[in-house]
């Protein structure tokens, strides 16, 4: 079974990002309520794939690929996306 961070990095791969950084963020959160039922994480993409795109536009592009780890595996998505000229 392959880790958390590399399906979300599999998963991501599909924007053909120049950058994916995925950082693990569930030990920040335990303890809490929300907590119980899946981990945490930050991720930064950088894809051409969101030039023209608002905010909400991205956040769907990257929602769609994980929809169905969540909220099981995945509890909560903190989410950057940008384009190569953002940076």
């Amino acid at each position: 079974m392959i880790s958390m961070e590399d399906e979300l990095r599999q998963r991501l791969a599909l924007l053909e990002p120049e950058t994916v950084i995925v950082h693990d963020d569930s030990a920040a959160h335990a303890g809490h309520a929300g907590a119980q039922g899946g981990a945490h994480f930050d991720v930064t993409i950088v894809a051409q794939a969101f030039a023209g795109l608002g905010k909400v536009a991205r956040h769907r592009k990257v929602y769609a690929l994980v929809a169905d780890l969540m909220p099981a595996r995945i509890h909560a998505l903190s989410i950057k996306a940008l384009t190569p000229e953002e940076l």
